[in-house]
């Protein structure tokens, strides 16, 4: 297959191992050409369809051709007058719309050179951009931009890949010249999965478009009510306003009104010189009052609507709002079209960077695009850049400063063709146009064609006799680059292989010689796609380049049908298992697996079990090192000796009686005594009481009783016994006083 034709096809037969079977195939002439290859059997027989297709290109290298890229709108006018001056140059030209540029570098290897005619950012996919990025950078291919209301800033290509590649920027440096630009955004809360991530995806997009200068703001529904998510400010704080945006919470607003009041308030208000105003929503907010409509129309303030999956499918409101205030209705049916629609608006404040006026530019270095040439026609205008500040970047013609520049002391001047080396390729930026727009005096100028032949000539790669042939193809997750070197004298040659591919693969190894003339190396890849394969090969003298590719069809874990017996053999001797034939019978397998199985003993590290041991131990470590005790204390509570109580509730009850009795009595006596002796108090004399004995216990029976006469003896430590002590000695002593 060609693509999608259909170049030849066969029934065969496929025995076991590898089989080779070949097909001619016929080119009309030299360029690239990719095949694909697809076997088609009974599904019955091959489960896995993912392996049956395989992709290969080949190239054959001719005369070198030219590139042109135009806008599908403007038809041939940006293009016709730079096609035929390369024409009568014998050069082979080809011209393609931006939407049938190619998605992958290597189909941009037959060019020599590629340019775009007045071509904005946003008519190419990001795959196509960095295809053509890459094949200026990896495969030498020349390019150049020129100018145009769309290109360069105004057509959306600042902060991009290309502008890297081009040797001018797109960030305005004099700001006096460049009129500032204030854009507001309104983001209603938009109905569809992922809507307000796609909102605040394309509104950090559009941001990235303005200049630095400019002054954007944002305004949402939150939490709040309607309010300004931040307020107009500077462009150049895109990182600030990112964040913002990111943490903003989009909600469902009533009515465009408030919001279209704040951003005409804020507009208004602002120095600048370019109005503009962007509303995503889906459409079923209230209509903004005429009044405020017509302060828009008079303020010129343009506001563009975009509808995303409205209510009922009706946009009406924002179509009004767009139409009233000469802004533009957008209504996408495929959310991935959003950020283009939000870039084509953000540039519209990037206008002010066409510059219409009537100049010569200034001759500003050599260089050979202008040999032979030694004045230019008139300009009538340009799209304003800034020199780049490397010093490989030359500028070779510039725009002389006006007037007021001039008298403002201002010289920088504005670049209209600048050229530098990016990557291996070389990149031109021409800023006016060849068209009857800017360039008509240049167009029809004697030395035009020759400029051009020039200009396309300084930045072609360049194609030198080669003696290098290189060899690449796939070997399961390898690439295999062999090259051999067919120079007549054979030296050896110092190799070395640049590879980049999907996935931002991106490797570079030496090469090394495995026989005479003949070197090759290998390296791993990462997975499906396609990879750019480039040589570099010196002998100190001579000094070559070669490019080549391959293209990994499908995963390498596809090009096994079958299992490894050797791997598995080695797996189970390592492991100590068996190998086991399916073709057995179940149980005969099932012994195997289930009846010969021998206790293991398995091996863990104990540490985890020691650090919970450590922290059990620490409290008592602590206590230990920090509570002072008593030991002996401690030792008595378990040395002390318990007496087994014998006395019954009844004794103890007798006992407390008798306390009760003493007690009383004591009173008596010591009120008594406190009586004065005038008042003929007699001497107390009185017999003290005893105290009630209770029961003999079992265990007191034992005891001896006394055998005086006297009172019994009062146990030691008994208080009724001392108190009955003391009464008797003291009325011993009374008697002896008494005559």
């Amino acid at each position: 297959m060609d693509g999608d034709k259909k170049i030849a096809e066969r029934e065969v037969n496929f025995e076991a191992g590898k089989s080779r079977h070949t097909f001619p195939i016929k080119v009309d002439q030299p360029g690239y050409y990719e095949y694909s290859a697809r076997i088609e059997v009974n599904p019955a027989d091959d489960r896995r369809v993912e392996n049956n297709v395989v992709r290969n290109y080949l190239y054959l290298e001719g005369p070198g051709r030219i590139l042109i890229v135009k806008d599908p709108e403007s038809r041939d006018l940006e293009t016709q007058f730079l096609q035929i001056a390369l024409q009568q140059g014998e050069r082979q030209v080809e011209v393609l719309d931006a939407g049938e540029f190619p998605f992958d570098p290597m189909n941009l290897m037959p060019y020599d050179a590629i340019i775009f005619a007045d071509v904005a950012e946003d008519m190419l996919l990001q795959t196509q951009i960095q295809a053509l990025h890459d094949a200026i950078k990896n495969l030498g291919v020349g390019f150049m931009m020129v100018g145009g209301p769309i290109s360069f800033g105004p057509g959306g290509w600042q902060g991009s890949i290309i502008e890297d590649a081009l040797p001018i920027s797109m960030e305005i440096t004099n700001k006096k010249i460049l009129p500032k630009g204030a854009l507001a955004i309104i983001l209603h809360t938009c109905e569809f999965p992922s809507g307000n991530t796609w909102a605040k995806r394309i509104t950090k997009r559009a941001i990235q478009v303005l200049n630095s200068e400019d002054l954007v703001g944002v305004m949402a529904q939150t939490m709040n009510g309607d309010e300004w998510i931040f307020e107009l400010t500077q462009a150049s704080k895109y990182s600030e306003l990112a964040t913002k945006i990111n943490s903003a919470q989009i909600g469902d607003m009533g009515t465009f009104g408030t919001t279209m009041q704040m951003g005409y308030d804020a507009l208004i208000k602002s120095d600048a010189s370019t109005r503009h105003m962007i509303i995503i929503s889906d459409g079923d907010a209230q209509a903004p009052v005429p009044e405020l409509i017509q302060k828009f129309q008079e303020a010129q303030i343009s506001v563009s609507t975009v509808a995303v999956f409205p209510h009922n499918g009706d946009a009406t409101t924002l179509q009004q709002i767009a139409s009233l205030t000469k802004g533009r209705f957008h209504f996408p049916s495929d959310p991935n079209q959003l950020p283009s629609i939000f870039v084509k608006e953000a540039k519209t404040l990037r206008r002010s960077q066409l510059q219409n006026r009537k100049f010569v530019p200034d001759l500003m270095a050599p260089d050979p695009m202008l040999r032979e040439i030694s004045s230019t026609p008139n300009l009538h205008g340009y799209v304003l850049t800034s020199p780049k500040e490397d010093p490989r970047a030359t500028i070779v013609l510039a725009a002389p400063p006006t007037e007021s520049e001039v008298a403002a002391g201002e010289g920088e001047r504005d670049p209209i063709l600048a050229v530098w080396r990016y990557g291996l390729g070389v990149t031109a930026a021409y800023t006016a146009d060849f068209t009857n727009r800017w360039g008509k005096d240049w167009v029809h100028w004697e030395q035009f064609q020759q400029f051009v032949n020039q200009v396309v000539t300084r930045i072609s790669r360049t194609r030198r006799e080669q003696f290098l042939r290189v060899y690449t193809y796939v070997n399961g997750n390898e690439g295999v680059v062999v090259v051999e070197d067919f120079h007549p004298e054979e030296t050896l040659l110092d190799i070395n292989v640049s590879v980049t591919g999907p996935n931002e693969f991106e490797q570079t190894q030496p090469v090394r010689q495995i026989a005479p003339r003949r070197y090759q190396t290998s390296m791993p890849l990462k997975g499906e796609g396609r990879y750019q394969v480039m040589i570099g090969a010196t002998d100190g003298k001579r000094t070559e380049t070669a490019y080549a590719g391959f293209i990994v069809s499908y995963s390498p874990e596809y090009l096994r049908f079958r299992s490894d017996p050797i791997v598995l053999k080695g797996i189970a001797e390592a492991t100590g298992g068996i190998e086991i034939d399916l073709n057995q019978e179940p149980e005969e397998i099932a012994d195997q697996l289930y009846g010969n199985r021998k206790p293991r003993r398995s091996s863990r590290a104990i540490f985890e079990w020691f650090l919970m041991l450590f922290a059990l131990l620490l409290p008592l470590d602590v206590a230990v090192r920090r509570v002072q005790m008593d030991l002996g204390g401690f030792l008595r509570l378990f040395r002390r000796e318990k007496k087994e109580s014998t006395a019954t509730i009844g004794a103890l009850l007798q006992r407390a009686e008798a306390v009760r009795s003493n007690m009383n009595s004591q009173r008596e006596v010591t009120e008594e005594r406190q009586k004065p002796l005038s008042e003929g108090r007699p001497m107390p004399i009185r017999t003290p009481i005893r105290p009630t004995v209770p029961p003999a216990t079992s265990a007191q029976s034992t005891q001896s009783q006394p055998t005086s006469s006297g009172p019994p003896a009062a146990a030691p430590g008994d208080p009724d016994a001392t108190t009955s002590r003391l009464l008797a000695l003291k009325k011993k002593r009374e008697e002896g006083k008494s005559p």
